[in-house]
């Protein structure tokens, strides 16, 4: 796939734009929400996001968890009841947004309804992040499109006609700054089921800038990703994996979050303009790792030069070996001695 270009807000970037996905990991406090800023800064992910909701517009007092909710939580917990626990008021989001700017790192959250995505509009949040749950949610889409933020659009558990149809109402309502996250809406996400060809399948067919949301365990799937043409790269972190809540045992902890930011860089500098050339660093060791044409034997001047009074040795700053049948049946106009580098000058 070739690289698409990122939307105006992660152009320019030295890399992939990372979003160190920190969600509701801070279990409601915001003094750990907080202490994830900083891990999110250490690591060098670009960005640090949140989740603003209001349990009230999110879920029915009836609404079931997912089964790795059940898994990681209460089961005497309801759904509602988890995310009222998991809530950021507003002071907490000016004081996070206050403090990612303190310390050097962008702040995003993904809006789950219209007043919290009115909250982060009015709080000067730059992007909208939509979850996967809310691709289907046309009225919803076409609010955020209105708003005319760049937008960054998760596309877990959709097919292409989902992604297609949202597409079409975010661009009827205004949007034009869009890009696609590839996602696999599940914690952890089986590797057998990631599918990460899906991005180009989606680039493909939309012309946009593609990423990947990843829910996988580890971090070697989101350094494929960005191999493959991710623009944007979004990963779960956690202070502490053994943390009770929804998504700390699918996270990284800070330790791997760094090692995979540094990862991405390193694999998104390789990628290169994808022009065949020598690299800068080889051009020294050409002379050294190739070969020349030299004097297989001491050889007179007058000599006609035949196949085997050639031999091919380093250094490789003399004639070519690709322009030995150039040299033979030459003659020569001085004395070479045997090994001696061939010059055109050395023949008549």
């Amino acid at each position: 796939m070739s690289a698409p270009r990122p939307g105006r807000f992660v152009n320019n970037m030295r890399s992939a734009f990372i979003i160190a996905e920190a969600g509701v990991n801070h279990n409601g406090s915001l003094d750990l929400a907080l202490k994830l800023v900083d891990a999110a800064r250490d690591a060098g992910a670009d960005a640090v996001k949140f989740q603003t909701f209001r349990a009230e517009s999110l879920a029915t007092a009836s609404a079931h968890k997912a089964a790795y909710q059940e898994r990681t939580t209460s089961s005497a917990e309801t759904q509602f009841d988890m995310l009222k626990r998991l809530e950021l008021d507003a002071e907490a989001h000016r004081k996070l947004i206050d403090h990612c700017h303190s310390v050097g790192i962008q702040f995003l959250s993904s809006p789950f309804d219209l007043e919290s995505a009115d909250l982060l509009e009015k709080m000067g949040v730059p992007l909208y992040k939509i979850p996967s749950g809310e691709i289907t949610n046309l009225p919803y889409l076409r609010h955020i499109a209105r708003k005319g933020r760049p937008l960054i659009v998760s596309t877990g558990m959709c097919t292409l006609g989902d992604v297609e149809e949202a597409i079409q109402t975010l661009r009827d309502s205004g949007a034009t700054d869009i890009t696609l996250l590839h996602c696999v809406t599940e914690y952890p996400a089986p590797f057998d089921e990631i599918n990460l060809r899906a991005m180009h399948t989606m680039h493909k067919a939309f012309g946009l800038p593609v990423g990947y949301s990843d829910h996988s365990p580890g971090i070697e799937i989101a350094i494929a990703a960005v191999a493959l043409g991710a623009v944007v790269l979004e990963k779960h972190f956690t202070l502490d994996r053994s943390l009770p809540g929804p998504d700390h045992a699918a996270s990284l902890e800070p330790a791997e979050l760094k090692q995979m930011v540094s990862s991405i860089r390193h694999v998104h500098a390789a990628l290169g303009n994808g022009i065949k050339a020598p690299a800068k660093c080889e051009i020294p060791n050409i002379s050294v790792a190739r070969k020349s044409l030299v004097a297989a034997r001491s050889l007179v001047a007058g000599h006609r030069i035949e196949t085997d009074d050639l031999a091919i040795k380093r250094p490789g700053n003399g004639i070519a070996p690709r322009q030995q049948q150039d040299l033979v049946g030459r003659t020569l106009r001085q004395d070479v001695k045997k090994d001696e580098l061939l010059r055109w000058d050395h023949l008549a």
